[in-house]
């Protein structure tokens, strides 16, 4: 990955962050890594348990950022939540799957929550 991408996606985290702090969400994690892979944002909305996923896109691109967490990338988002779950014995929690989708293409950002993104039962 080259630098400029992960400096987008860093800038990107943190404008996700910002909003879902401000709506609400309290952040329990950031860039929670393990062997299977890593969730951007761990977090709880109510009693409801959150992974988020950030992706970023700046004006250069014409892709869409939400279309990027494609069918794998669910499964291993899903993969790494059931690890982060079992390690805190939280397995009894309500999950759900978010994506934050950010466009950078006009002077200020578009920022866009998908809440229940896609579905996996763990």
């Amino acid at each position: 990955m080259t630098k400029s991408r992960i400096e987008l996606g860093q800038i990107g985290e943190k404008l996700a962050y910002t909003e879902l702090t401000r709506m609400g969400y309290k952040v329990l994690a950031q860039n929670y890594r393990c062997r299977i892979g890593e969730i951007d944002i761990i977090a709880e909305d109510g009693e409801t348990l959150v992974f988020i996923e950030t992706k970023t896109r700046n004006k250069t691109e014409t892709s869409i950022a939400k279309e990027a967490v494609n069918i794998r990338k669910q499964h291993k988002i899903a993969k790494t939540a059931l690890t982060y779950m079992k390690n805190n014995n939280l397995m009894e929690k309500r999950v759900r799957f978010d994506v934050v989708a950010i466009s950078l293409k006009e002077s200020e950002p578009h920022i866009e929550i998908i809440k229940n993104a896609f579905d996996f039962e763990i």
